[in-house]
């Protein structure tokens, strides 16, 4: 599946579609730690996380994410969209709670 693919399959609704939207996604991280995330070394993988902060897309380009999935329908500062833009990054916002978000798309991930 694609990040558009597990986007709609959760009801994320994307607010960027990035150079990789239409990538697979072979491997999901769920977290909030941004440092824990740099540590991950795989490819084609998309980044879940309830911190709304331009760091994460940041972080996300470092390890080659192919999206972020902002979860917890948590407020985010306006500049994400426009950091999002700017590194041509896939970026959705989700309102399930993380835990729900990873079993939706493991659900859907396995659907596929």
């Amino acid at each position: 599946m694609t990040v558009i693919e597990v986007a709609e399959a959760i009801k994320a609704d994307v607010l960027v579609k990035g150079e990789s939207c239409h990538k697979a996604v072979r491997h999901v991280v769920a977290s909030d730690l941004m440092s824990d995330v740099l540590l991950v070394d795989e490819e084609d993988l998309l980044l879940l996380t309830s911190l709304a902060s331009d760091q994460v897309l940041r972080t996300a380009q470092i390890v080659g994410a192919v999206g972020v999935i902002l979860v917890n329908g948590k407020p985010m500062p306006s500049s994400m969209v426009n950091v999002a833009n700017d590194l041509r990054m896939t970026l959705a916002i989700c309102p399930l709670a993380k835990y729900d978000a990873c079993v939706a798309v493991h659900a859907a991930l396995n659907r596929a």
